[in-house]
């Protein structure tokens, strides 16, 4: 099942974030709205206050007040809106106005100026203002104060029009910004449809890196795509030798048996007979031995390159496999021995590797050497352990050591064999960061030597 697109997701992300942005500018647009409003009708207000105290005067024996038609003027241009107003001397006497208006005059505060505040009158939500005027030749000298109040409806209506036309700004803002995050979202993913576009273009042999300029926040995907591409392609060419191996190695004997089945459906002479029959048997397990052994290789090959490495009781393992190598001496009078740790000698490694590669020198040591004595040896040498199989045979030529250890190379006069024994010790002690080396003396006989790390491997 397909995933929604990236593309999709990222402008959906990005939508919804500045779906909120927009979201807290409308209410940061109201709030500044209100504020804005506020802010104008007060001044009005207080303008009104002020005229209005302007007109307070007193004889000494009467304060009298003439509030301007023009105090009202500007605050009367909202019909929906009602304005209240007194005037009280400083012995709080209406001197004019509306008596009801119940709006709180704190006479020690208007020394400092007009006092704004909200209030209720006539069970409407109004803005008030205070306002005063100091009559020192009264005959109570003081503070007359001039209350002014006008209901709240032209701000809300003056609020919810700058709202409006932020609002429209931010909505059309917001739709610009989704729409140029939508262009940028497709230029930023532009390379990966490149990637696509190569990799489809690609025939199924093709395993080169991508060769892309890729921006540095997709370097890592081209990086991780041309390693892996690597890694295919060593595979790939390692099943590619592998099997025209396999088919130049098994074409032979398999010709070979044809042949002498052909022979044997002929054959009259009884003896003769049984002579092909022996030779029939001996082929097919030749044929078995090199089937086997060349499955063994493909296995080590992959083991290599995909087995994670765990600690593995070499000692134990070279006891192991020796003593299910007695059973291959069959009938021969041989001394078979073991020299090494009784206890564990652990190191990290692929214990099945190590297990097929020490079989196959034994093996071969017992079909190629070892006319008496097989000996194998276990110790180490500085941070090196060494896994040794000797035995008193002729051993390989020294000028054939480096040749037999790649894959189908018998040793010259070491008889009928695949060649494949000493390339899998070899494939395997690589593997493991060590290395396959020989070592004849002439006390002794011939020996090969696994030297292995005994830490993980570089």
């Amino acid at each position: 099942m397909l995933a929604s697109s990236l593309f999709a997701r990222l402008v959906a992300v990005l939508a919804v974030v500045l779906a909120a942005g927009a979201g807290l500018l409308l209410v940061a647009a109201w709030a500044s709205a209100r504020h804005a409003a506020d802010e104008a009708y007060d001044r009005l207000l207080v303008g009104a206050a002020l005229q209005i105290a302007e007109t307070i005067a007193s004889d000494g024996r009467e304060i009298t007040v003439d509030p301007p038609f023009s105090a009202f003027e500007t605050l009367g241009l909202s019909p929906r809106d009602r304005i209240f107003y007194k005037v009280v001397d400083p012995a709080d006497r209406l001197l004019t106005g509306d008596a009801d208006l119940a709006v709180p005059v704190d006479r020690a505060r208007l020394a400092a100026g007009p006092v704004l505040l909200d209030a209720e009158h006539r069970g409407q939500a109004v803005r008030a203002v205070v306002a005063g005027r100091y009559v020192p030749d009264a005959t109570k000298a003081g503070f007359a104060a001039v209350v002014v109040a006008q209901t709240r409806e032209a701000r809300r209506a003056l609020a919810r029009g700058l709202t409006a036309e932020a609002s429209l700004m931010v909505l059309a803002m917001s739709a610009l910004a989704l729409g140029a995050v939508a262009v940028a979202v497709r230029a930023a993913l532009r390379p990966l449809g490149a990637i696509e576009g190569v990799l489809a273009a690609r025939g199924p042999n093709d395993l080169q890196p991508l060769g892309l300029a890729a921006p540095r926040e997709i370097h890592l995907l081209v990086a991780s795509i041309d390693h892996f591409m690597g890694r295919l392609s060593g595979h790939v060419a390692v099943m590619k030798r592998f099997i025209a191996d396999a088919a130049h190695q098994i074409r032979t004997p398999l010709t070979a048996l044809a042949a002498q089945l052909d022979l044997l459906s002929s054959e009259t002479d009884e003896g003769r007979r049984r002579d092909q029959i022996a030779r029939l048997r001996e082929r097919t397990a030749e044929l078995g031995h090199l089937t086997n052994q060349l499955l063994n290789h493909a296995m080590v090959i992959h083991r290599a390159r995909s087995a994670s490495f765990d600690p593995v009781d070499v000692a134990g393992l070279a006891r192991r496999t020796l003593i299910d190598a007695v059973q291959a001496a069959g009938s021969r009078e041989i001394d078979i021995g073991y020299e090494g740790p009784d206890g564990a000698l652990t190191i990290p490694g692929d214990a099945i590797a190590l297990r097929e590669a020490l079989a196959n020198l034994i093996h071969n040591a017992l079909k190629h050497g070892a006319p008496g004595r097989l000996t194998v040896r276990l110790g180490r040498e500085r941070d090196r352990v060494v896994l040794a199989v000797e035995d008193d045979g002729p051993g390989i030529p020294a000028g054939d050591w480096a040749r037999v250890r790649e894959p189908f190379q018998a040793a010259a006069g070491g008889g009928i064999g695949s060649g494949l024994g000493l390339s899998i010790a070899a494939e395997v002690a690589a593997a493991h960061g060590g290395e396959l080396r020989f070592e004849s003396h002439s006390e002794r006989g011939f020996c090969v030597v696994l030297s292995l790390p005994d830490g993980a491997p570089a």
